[in-house]
């Protein structure tokens, strides 16, 4: 799926975040909610969104009497791994201590590359 999996635009990613952070299958109020604080928008722009999301195969829709319940079909996990190697690959050239250097030079805090190194020396990462 990785050379298949689409890059979203910033807006619709915004929506699929907050479609990530419900318990599906979550409805157009608990996506507005989500979106409030952090990306708050008209009704009609987020419905606009929610079509394209599963145009792009990211989300069903699935009418429950006259509404609408929203099911992510992508994970959150499976969509930052697919970037991330993205990332490494387009922006890194495959070369890892690029993208450590780019962390490093990011502003990350000297906490935040602990946890990194614990990560890897558990095998996590």
């Amino acid at each position: 799926m990785r050379d298949k999996m689409q890059k979203l635009p910033d807006t619709e990613l915004e929506v699929m975040q907050a479609i990530w952070a419900c318990t599906p299958p979550v409805s157009r109020a608990e996506i507005e909610n989500q979106l409030q604080e952090s990306h708050p928008m008209a009704q009609t722009t987020l419905l606009t969104l929610l079509t394209r999301l599963s145009e792009r195969g990211f989300v069903r829709i699935e009418k429950v009497g006259r509404r609408s319940q929203y099911i992510p079909l992508i994970a959150r996990e499976d969509y930052l791994a697919d970037q991330g190697h993205r990332f490494l690959t387009r922006l890194c050239g495959g070369s890892i201590s690029d993208l450590a250097s780019a962390l490093c030079g990011s502003g990350l805090t000297r906490q935040e590359i602990e946890e990194l190194r614990e990560l890897l020396k558990e095998g996590k990462l």
